[in-house]
């Protein structure tokens, strides 16, 4: 993953077959109540990106921003889901922002 606009870019390996969509959900680490929440992307079968921008600030989601001279560590959690919306796996990665 890179930051880049207002949700990151996600390099994808392994996607289970079936996959429809990516339900991806933020956690800011340092301030885990925080409701920085998440967003839907529909999966591009062969794709192996999720770029940058994909999750759109507003209902739903807050980008990162922690105080101005703080650097906090964000975890994302994506599921891959198949046309029902059912789980058919999941991955975690994390990086500081701003890096």
């Amino acid at each position: 993953m890179r930051w880049c606009g207002t949700s990151p870019e996600f390099k994808l390996a392994g996607v289970p077959k079936g996959t429809a969509s990516f339900d991806l959900k933020m956690v800011d680490l340092n301030v885990p109540n925080y409701p920085h929440g998440g967003g839907k992307a529909a999966y591009q079968a062969g794709k192996n990106i999720i770029p940058c921008n994909t999750i759109s600030a507003g209902w739903g989601y807050n980008p990162p921003s922690p105080p101005s001279g703080e650097v906090h560590t964000y975890r994302w959690t994506i599921r891959a889901l198949d046309a029902k919306g059912g789980v058919l796996g999941e991955a975690v990665t994390q990086r500081k922002f701003p890096e």
